[in-house]
Parts: structure tokens; C-alpha cells; sequence
């Protein structure tokens, strides 16, 4: 069985383009392959900054001759019915079959299709893959009409196996395909012919060219490191920029440099950011101090002087970038130190969103909701707003304009200068947390505070303006927003009123300026404000007593805002749902089934989210032992049982059974046992144990079953009927008083 290599050799691909390039070739000509019959044991794709490599092993000399089947028209159907049957496959009509079937004898063509060599349908497949590449961006060059990436050279396309190797025929826009490559472009760069694709790998490492990218950065890291530990430092690990490097370079020779006296104060985020962005080079850290003092650049090539010269140039032009950061960071300290002011007033003319307002404005909401939240997450309210209002001001700032990944982190740098607590410095950094599901949240009073009510705001002001997500779409991150409202409730056990949060959200999406205001579809915007402020969106909040305002203002006046926020119906019940549906996905990956979600959503309390997950925690315990599992099984008879007399006789049977009515032994032990749930549970629920509740609803799993049993519940004594009714209606009650249990599949 032959084995196929082929390298598309072209000027340098884009190091963020590599690896796709390498896996849509791979599929592209392996799929290409197999839908022309000719399968294969195993294929691998390489890239380097110049050529994209696939090798497969084991195809198929040739695709298979097949032979296929098809069933025409009846024997006596019209002629042009059979003849447009024939033109089809491809046949005459002395090679169809007639046979006899149920309806009639009807004519069959058996049409064979030879097999063809490998070679051949390789040409093909590779020359569509080649002209439909599915490059990001492409160009053309020259006279053709070929787009690729960057101008393409070579193509090299081996079969190869035990008796030699051939050449695939193949012509590209006057490419035409061989069995020759080139080595690295200064080290190396003759041609040379290889016959396998072991001989192609060996020949292009003697060449100066390691061919798989997964090795470059193995040895970028290796050498690195070292070079580090021999200088008493250590390499800053950056998965991402390191496999970038490697796509830059065939041949990574490591040079380690050193960074200017005047450029190590600054913050080694500072140096870190403008090294990866501007330099590609890698950070080396002293572990004692913690400062950047050099840096890890890869040359692609070896050179006389061992580098010298390379590291000279990276060095220049280094230091006139860190000039360029050095000069924002002194620039913004002195604003930091002297007035934030100047950058809180900037931000009234930087948009936020065209109809939530300015930055200026979601810092003011932000500022507000703070507050609010801030005792119920053990912080001070004067720090909380504080630390909202500034937690935004380094969006203003000259590095943040430069380097915007390292908003909130020069926040704490510059807050922290200005002579603020550290916790009001730590919430510009950690306000923006969790931006995904393995980053950790904040836990800071100060900090969570100022992270819940950036989210909040967030999703209170885009469920206002009716940008929620839809289907895959989610444009402004609603979804990151609610889970990590989420797992900053539940990290942190908090008992957070989530309607009332909502609530407030909403009050100030509407009424916390002039602008909002007006969005609420009433023509007497200032009247609005002016109940507003009465009744204070900041602080001790009478939503009953501001809604009975607006209402004593007619019903045109209350339609801007009662029907939004105020009603049931409305947006603060949609969005506590979506905030449910995402608890479910993340429970879900916790090994929570949703419908125990469901089961306890539907109980009171389920604005409270560490309660409701308390809740369903204990519940899905319960239910994956066989106490719990049959007892749901016997709950749902009970219900059953109960619905169906309940409908039959028209009544409700809620009145409590008396034990001097039960008539066998199993009814009374029934009797007691529920007797001593109610003891356990009802205690438990109010003390929020509910893992003592559920334990003891679980415990009614024996009496239950021999009740069910021994007892036959339609008793043909009225008194007796209507007793052991009112004593199935007892125990659904007492079940579904720790969860609704009617929501439980199965």
C-alpha cells in the first residue's frame, strides 16, 4: 500500500494561520479521497512559516471497481420514459435486465464502475483543494488566476512504496508538481529531491528545517528556560505567544537580551504586554523581586557572532518602545496622583451604549447598585461606591489606550497611587471577573460588590433596550455576564435577593439620568424623574410606594414604566428566568439534572440563588440513592391516586386524616412514620437544612411501600376511602414542601 506526501511551498504564511491551514488540507484531500473510493490508514499535517505539509500512510493502490444497481421504468413504459432511463446510465437496451416483480415486469441496469489509480484521483483532489482553500485572506500575483495566501512556488506530491516512488502529475497555474523541496531560506536554500516522507523529514532537518511546529516550540521553551535558570530567572509562560513564535521560525535559535535600567520600575504587566504585542518576545522574570529584567527573542537563523547583532537590533528598537510606555505610565501616575477627576470627566464623552448612555453614566449606575448590594455582601456602602466609581477611570488613560488588555490592572496601579484603600484598587482589576468558566471570581467584599453590579447593570440595561441573546448569537456577552452573577453568588455563598438586585437594575437602567429616562416611553420625562428622586432609586428603595406614585399619575404615565419592570409580566421576570436557564447549564456540568433544577426553582425562595442550589444539591443526593429513587416512585402513585379521585369526585381532598379511621398495620405505621418526617423536616426547613430534609422525606420510602402494598386506597367504605385519600393528600404535601417533586422525570 502506497504512502502519499505532499508540501505546498509558498512565501511566509501568517503564524496565526498555520495550524488551520495544516488541518483544512488534511481534510480536504482525505475526504476527497475517501468520496472517491480510495481509503487510507492514517494522515498527519505539519507547517512551517513556508510550506504546509500532509502525509498519509496506507492508501489504496487504486480505488475499488463498484458495481451498482438501479431499478428504471416497467418493461412496457412509454420509449422516451426508457430512453431518458438509459441516457442516464449510460447504457443500451440490450445491457438491461427485465425481471418480474409485484407490479409488473420492470427493467434493471447493473452499471459498473472501474476502479482507478491512486495517482489520479490524488491530482485531482489536490488541484480542487489547492484553487477552493479556504484562506482568511488571499492574494493573486503574477498573470494567474490562483489565489493563495502568499505567493505559491512548489508543489510536492511522492507516492511512494516498496518499489520506488512516483511524481503525481499535477499543473497549478503553471505550477507544476515534483518530487523536490528546499531547504531554510538562507541557511539552506538548494533544492533537493526526497523520496518518503522519512527521507523528506530527515533531509529538511539537515537543511535547517524543523518540520513540526509542536518541536520548534518544545525547543524555544527548552532552551529558554534554561538560558533563564543559568541567570538565576525564570520564563514567564505564555502558551499562546510561544506557539506564535514557532510559527514564525523554521530553524528557532534562542537569544536572551536585557531590558534598560530606566524601563524596570515599570509594572511588569507594562513590559510584559508591550514585549508580546510589539516584539514577540517572551518575558523573563527575577523570582525574587518579581520585576521583567530581560527577554527571551527567536531568531531564525544561526549567525557568526552568536546572535550579537540580532540582539543588539531587538534591543534598540525595544527601548524605544518601552520609551513610549515608560512616558504613558509617567504621565498617567501624575494625573493619578493629583485628580481621577480629569478621567471620570472624560468618560461622559466615550459611549457606552447609543441607548444606555455614556461610560459616565453606566460608572453612575454602577456606583448606585454598588451601594445597594454592598451589605448584602459584608461591604462597607461608602467603599463600594467609591471603588464603582473609579473602577472605569483607567479606560481614560494613556496606557489603556495603547495597551486595552490591561484595563482594570492599571486601574489598581493607578487608584492604588492615588492614596485609595486596596480594596477599592483591587475592584478595578477584579470587577471585570470571571471573563470565562475557569477564571476565578472575586472575593473581596468591595470587590464582589462592584463585580455584581457591573453585571447586573449589564443585563438589567440590554433585557431593557431588548438586546437579549438569541439562539448562538449573544453579541454583548449577556450569557458571561449571568454566569458569572452566578458563580459570584454561589463561590462566595451569598445570600443575594435577586428580584430586589433586579429590581434596582431596572430602576436605574430607567431613571438614573434625563436620557433614560426618556427611553420609557412617557412624554413627561422630568415628572418621572422628580417621583424618582421622592422616592430615591439610591438607598432604601419603596418600589410598592413609587409604583402607586406612578399610577396616581394615570395610566398613560404608568404604562413608560409599570408594565417594563413593575409587572409580573414583564422584563425583571424574563430575565430572573434567563438567569435560571443559565444556573441549569451550570449545574448540568456539576452532574445536576435539570429537571431537580426545575423541581426546585419552583419552591419559594428561588430568588435566592445559593438557597435554590442548596436545595437542588440535597435533592439530587437524595434521588441517586434507592431510598430516594423509590420514593419518588411512590410519591408519584400517591399524586396519581390522588389526582385522578380528586377529578373523579369533584372535590379536595386537603382535610387531615384521623388514624382512628386506618384499619390495618401498615396505615397506622404510615401514621407514625409521617408523624416523625414532619418532626424532622419542618424544623430543618426553616433552619435551611436540607440535607435533614430531604434525608427525612426519604426515610418514608418503607412505610410507603408497605402501604402501598397491603392497602388497597378505593376502599369500598366511604369513610375509609375518603381517610386514606386525605392521607395520600398529607403525604404530597409534606413532599413537595421540600421540593416539587412533581417536576421529577421517570
Amino acid at each position: 500500500m502506497p504512502d502519499l506526501l505532499i508540501e505546498l511551498f509558498s512565501e511566509e504564511i501568517p503564524a496565526r494561520m498555520q495550524k488551520r491551514a495544516g488541518e483544512d488540507l488534511k481534510k480536504l484531500v482525505t475526504n476527497g479521497m475517501v468520496d472517491a473510493g480510495l481509503t487510507y490508514v492514517s494522515a498527519a499535517a505539519f507547517s512551517t512559516p513556508r510550506r504546509l505539509t500532509l502525509t498519509v500512510d496506507g492508501l489504496l493502490a487504486a480505488s475499488p471497481t463498484t458495481i451498482e444497481e438501479r431499478k428504471g421504468p416497467r418493461a412496457d413504459a412509454p420509449e422516451k420514459a426508457i430512453e431518458g432511463f438509459l441516457r442516464g446510465a449510460g447504457l443500451t437496451r440490450d445491457q438491461l435486465d427485465e425481471r418480474d416483480t409485484p407490479k409488473g415486469s420492470v427493467l434493471f441496469a447493473r452499471i459498473e464502475k472501474p476502479g482507478r489509480p491512486a495517482a489520479d484521483i490524488i491530482g485531482e483532489v489536490l488541484e480542487h483543494a489547492i484553487r477552493n482553500f479556504p484562506w482568511p485572506k488571499s492574494m493573486r500575483w503574477g498573470a494567474g488566476s490562483l489565489r493563495w495566501v502568499r505567493p505559491l512556488h512548489a508543489i510536492l506530491c511522492l507516492l511512494s512504496d516498496e518499489a520506488g516512488a512516483q511524481v503525481v502529475p499535477l499543473d497549478v497555474d503553471g505550477i507544476t508538481s515534483s518530487d523536490k523541496t528546499a531547504g531554510h531560506r538562507f541557511m539552506s536554500p538548494d533544492r533537493f529531491s526526497v523520496t518518503s516522507f522519512d527521507d523528506y523529514a530527515a533531509k529538511l532537518k539537515r537543511a535547517h528545517v524543523v518540520l513540526d511546529p509542536q518541536e520548534r516550540a518544545d525547543t524555544i521553551w527548552h532552551d529558554a528556560t534554561n538560558m533563564a535558570f543559568a541567570n538565576g530567572l525564570e520564563v514567564v509562560e505564555d502558551k499562546g505567544l510561544l506557539a506564535e513564535i514557532a510559527g514564525l521560525v523554521e530553524w528557532p535559535v534562542v537569544l536572551m537580551g536585557r531590558i534598560g535600567d530606566d524601563f524596570l520600575e515599570l509594572p511588569p504587566e507594562v513590559l510584559q504586554t508591550s514585549m508580546k504585542e510589539h516584539q514577540k518576545f517572551l518575558s523573563v522574570r527575577n523570582p525574587k523581586s518579581g520585576r521583567i529584567e530581560r527577554f527571551i527573542t527567536v531568531a531564525n537563523r544561526e549567525t557568526a557572532d552568536n546572535g550579537a547583532t540580532i540582539l543588539a537590533g531587538n534591543e534598540k528598537v525595544l527601548s524605544a518602545r518601552l520609551a513610549d510606555a515608560k512616558f504613558f505610565w509617567d504621565n498617567d501616575l501624575r494625573i493619578a496622583q493629583s485628580d481621577m477627576g480629569v478621567w471620570l470627566k472624560a468618560l461622559e464623552n466615550v459611549t457606552f451604549h447609543n441607548k444606555l448612555g455614556t461610560q459616565a453614566e453606566l460608572v453612575s449606575r454602577m456606583a448606585s447598585l454598588a451601594r445597594e448590594i454592598a451589605p448584602l455582601v459584608g461591604a462597607d456602602p461608602d467603599e463600594a461606591e467609591e471603588a464603582a466609581r473609579l473602577a472605569k477611570a483607567d479606560l481614560s488613560s494613556e496606557m489603556v489606550y495603547e495597551f486595552p488588555e490591561l484595563q482594570g490592572l492599571m486601574g489598581r496601579y493607578y487608584i492604588k497611587a492615588s492614596g485609595r484603600s486596596e480594596a477599592i484598587a483591587a475592584a478595578a482589576q477584579e470587577h471585570y471577573a470571571p471573563l470565562g468558566p475557569s477564571d476565578d471570581v472575586p472575593t473581596a467584599p468591595v470587590s464582589v460588590a462592584v463585580a455584581l453590579a457591573e453585571k447586573i447593570d449589564k443585563l438589567t440595561g440590554f433585557w431593557a433596550i431588548d438586546e437579549k441573546p438569541t439562539g448562538s448569537k449573544d453579541p454583548f456577552a449577556l450569557r458571561r455576564a449571568a454566569l458569572g452573577v452566578i458563580r459570584i453568588v454561589l463561590e462566595n455563598n451569598l445570600r443575594l435577593p435577586l428580584d430586589r438586585t433586579l429590581f434596582n437594575g431596572f430602576a436605574m437602567i430607567f431613571f438614573h439620568s434625563q436620557a433614560n429616562a426618556r427611553a420609557c416611553r412617557t412624554d413627561d420625562a422630568d415628572r418621572l424623574l422628580q417621583i424618582a428622586e421622592e422616592y430615591r432609586i439610591i438607598g432604601n428603595f419603596d418600589a410598592k410606594q413609587f409604583a402607586a406614585a406612578i399610577e396616581m399619575e394615570g395610566s398613560e404615565f404608568w404604562e413608560g414604566f409599570g408594565d417594563v419592570v413593575l409587572d409580573e409580566q414583564g422584563y425583571q421576570k424574563h430575565l430572573r428566568t434567563f438567569l435560571h436557564d443559565r444556573l441549569k447549564v451550570y449545574l448540568r456540568d456539576q452532574g445536576i439534572r435539570h429537571d431537580v433544577i426545575d423541581a426546585c426553582i419552583a419552591m419559594e425562595g428561588n430568588d435566592d440563588l445559593a438557597l435554590l442550589v442548596k436545595r437542588a444539591r440535597a435533592l439530587s443526593d437524595v434521588l441517586k440513592t434507592d431510598d430516594g429513587e423509590n420514593l419518588l416512585q411512590a410519591f408519584k402513585r400517591a399524586n396519581n391516586i390522588l389526582t385522578q379521585a380528586e377529578a373523579a369526585d369533584g372535590v379536595e381532598y386537603s382535610y387531615g386524616p384521623d388514624v382512628k379511621f386506618a384499619q390495618t398495620d401498615e396505615e397506622r405505621a404510615l401514621f407514625d412514620a409521617l408523624d416523625a418526617a414532619e418532626a424532622k423536616i419542618d424544623p430543618a426547613m426553616k433552619s435551611q437544612d436540607f440535607t435533614t430534609a430531604m434525608s427525612a422525606m426519604a426515610a418514608l420510602r418503607g412505610p410507603l411501600d408497605a402501604f402501598f402494598t397491603a392497602v388497597q386506597v378505593n376502599a369500598e367504605n366511604a369513610t375509609v376511602r375518603r381517610n386514606r385519600l386525605n392521607l395520600l393528600s398529607r403525604i404530597t404535601r409534606l413532599c413537595t414542601s421540600v421540593a416539587d417533586l412533581t417536576r421529577i422525570e421517570g
